[in-house]
């Protein structure tokens, strides 16, 4: 359970008989739905309402650069969408053109806690009147009869923030709306997954996973079979951490990730010593 990713696919239609030059209409974009999950084990459910989609086309000086892609509201459960899993919001043709910037009019958003009947309603500061802008780079480049992939990568964790302490008396006081949403052109990116066990080959559930160049550029949970998996990782070379409560921290340098590839790397923890 960590964060969210919104993926935007445009996907992979190609017509065999086209080529560039003859290429003039318009391509295909899919719009999908994931969950990079957030580790917040009391919370049942994290529904997030999108009730409209634009995107900019990079350069364009004349009128409203955005073209309204969806005004149909769809409501998605963050929780259900995790390790890769992805729920379509939107599937259609646009114009040709070079996109760099991705609009969503959030309505609603909301958490519902484990053993609790009522759900946290979350304000969404300008969300649903100026949308919530997230910027695409290198930008999405849509070509006739192609289609292009773009990952929206929703951090639930830091998008959610908890008021008040679970372990304190007075409990969960609600949330905050800070949407945090990082843009990747998957036709560039690749993927790293695997597992993560203990010496006796054990498999450990809610184990962190994280990967970083810089500082952390997505984080992960293993689910209940142990596994993990990070989609939309731009080329690269990153470093991969795992950890969990009373085992040590165990990382790998120099992982590299290909487009369109896959990257696994499987960690064996050990027991911190007592």
């Amino acid at each position: 359970m960590k964060k969210i990713i919104f993926s935007l696919i445009a996907a992979a239609l190609m017509f065999s008989a086209c080529t560039k030059e003859t290429n003039v209409g318009p391509g295909r974009l899919v719009v999908k739905v994931t969950d990079d999950p957030f580790n917040i084990s009391f919370v049942e459910s994290a529904t997030v309402t999108i009730t409209k989609v634009e995107i900019r086309q990079k350069g364009q000086q004349d009128g409203n650069p955005f073209i309204v892609l969806s005004e149909e509201p769809q409501t998605f459960n963050l929780l259900d969408l995790r390790n890769g899993i992805t729920a379509e919001l939107l599937n259609l043709e646009i114009p040709q053109g070079s996109y760099d910037l991705i609009r969503l009019y959030v309505d609603e958003a909301s958490l519902k806690i484990k053993d609790q009947v009522t759900d946290f309603k979350v304000k969404i500061p300008g969300g649903s009147q100026t949308g919530i802008k997230i910027f695409i780079s290198p930008a999405l480049t849509v070509e006739g009869g192609l289609t292009s992939e773009l990952i929206l990568d929703f951090d639930l964790a830091r998008s959610f923030v908890m008021k008040g302490n679970m372990s304190h008396s007075a409990g969960v006081n609600g949330f905050n709306f800070k949407p945090v949403i990082r843009a990747t052109n998957n036709s560039t990116a690749g993927r790293i997954e695997g597992n993560v066990t203990d010496a006796q080959n054990l498999k450990i559930t809610d184990a962190k996973v994280w990967i970083s160049q810089d500082t952390v550029a997505a984080t992960a949970f293993t689910d209940n079979l142990g596994n993990y998996s990070f989609i939309g990782v731009p080329s690269g070379t990153y470093t991969v951490s795992a950890v969990k409560e009373n085992y040590d921290k165990l990382t790998f340098e120099g992982i590299k990730v290909l487009a369109g590839n896959r990257t696994i790397q499987n960690f064996i923890l050990q027991q911190k010593q007592q």
